[in-house]
């Protein structure tokens, strides 16, 4: 199938309309006609090279929700007019340990990601949502429950809602426990919104006091101007769990200091260098720990839409055009965004 899209040829070239090649859906595949995509930073990334590796034609886009529109005959669970998801992968080896353990996003032998993943579909990698359609394997697809109004702004639940989802569930985060939220973005707003609705108190850190009421009005109970030191102390060895979403490079003393003993902060954010080494004392005479999150595996994704169907969760969005996807890219970079892009596919039409 020849199916309209957005790419790049290059990562010193604009993204462009451009034509795909979608396979013809097999026996366990399920065709989707997508409704809306969400515009994640690894899609800028990515699409300009910045981590290396890209392969190109390159379409970006793994915040993916439409409508089933083609079933292979072994499909079971899905039917045509389903409304679905497909997030960060579409593929693992399905044998290892982490697999036979439904964690996925830690394949032994890899996942195979949404975009930029080896296939044997031409062009002979992925190619994801700034697409008219995608063909998934139906055990990557994702059940959505939400009322179709909403179906936009839930597209970036299947990224920046399972990095944040998961940690906080693994971390047991919920009544009782005191969380902080590093960074108010496209992850740190969904780890606010995700934290309050599992009963945390919730303390936002931002670098801006402009931030504060947002932050409240996101659910957050406190909001500390990280660079007020003051504001800081306040909080000195109180924190249960720190989700850290920042994914520019920063000292982590001034918020693993914070942790209780025994505390965990988390980082969800890959910075382009390396943060300071943190200070090991701060860690050892308090047994706290820094550790690291990925996204979640296709049961904990599942797990983590039902959750925001049931809570009535979803991002805070600005819709765009495909046609203003590069824009888009520069405004990120700036960080002028509340608080995630999502594309309205029906614009590749035109």
């Amino acid at each position: 199938m020849t199916t309209k899209a957005y790419g790049a040829h290059a990562a010193d070239k604009p993204l462009q309309s451009l034509d795909i090649e979608r396979r013809a859906p097999g026996p366990q595949d399920v065709q989707i006609e997508i409704a809306y995509c969400g515009v994640c930073h690894s899609d800028l990334h990515t699409v300009r090279s910045e981590w290396g590796g890209t392969l190109y034609p390159c379409v970006p886009g793994h915040e993916i929700v439409g409508h089933v529109s083609a079933v292979g005959h072994e499909v079971t669970g899905f039917k045509v007019g389903d409304t679905v998801g497909v997030g960060c992968l579409v593929g693992s080896c399905q044998h290892c340990a982490a697999c036979d353990e439904g964690l996925e996003q830690y394949c032994e032998n890899g996942f195979v990601g949404t975009y930029n993943g080896p296939t044997p579909d031409a062009p002979g990698h992925t190619l994801g949502g700034y697409s008219q359609r995608i063909v998934v394997d139906r055990k990557f697809v994702l059940k959505i429950r939400h009322p179709e109004e909403q179906l936009a702004a839930v597209a970036p639940l299947l990224c920046a809602g399972i990095t944040t989802y998961s940690p906080l569930r693994h971390w047991k985060v919920g009544p009782g426990s005191k969380v902080g939220v590093v960074g108010i973005g496209g992850l740190g707003h969904m780890g606010v919104k995700l934290a309050h609705a599992m009963g945390a108190h919730v303390v936002a850190f931002t670098t801006s006091d402009g931030k504060r009421q947002a932050a409240l009005d996101l659910g957050a109970n406190e909001v500390v101007v990280s660079r007020n030191a003051d504001e800081m102390k306040a909080h000195a060895n109180s924190f249960d769990f720190i989700l850290n979403t920042v994914a520019a490079s920063h000292s982590l003393d001034a918020f693993t200091s914070l942790l209780k003993r025994d505390g965990t902060m988390v980082l969800v954010g890959v910075p382009e260098h390396p943060h300071p080494s943190p200070n090991i004392a701060n860690l050892i005479f308090k047994r706290r720990a820094i550790a690291g999150s990925l996204i979640g595996g296709i049961a904990e994704t599942q797990e983590m839409l039902d959750f925001c169907a049931d809570k009535g969760i979803v991002s805070d969005i600005e819709m765009i055009r495909a046609q203003q996807i590069d824009e888009a890219y520069d405004r990120m970079v700036k960080g002028d965004v509340k608080y995630r892009f999502v594309i309205d596919n029906s614009s590749l039409a035109g």
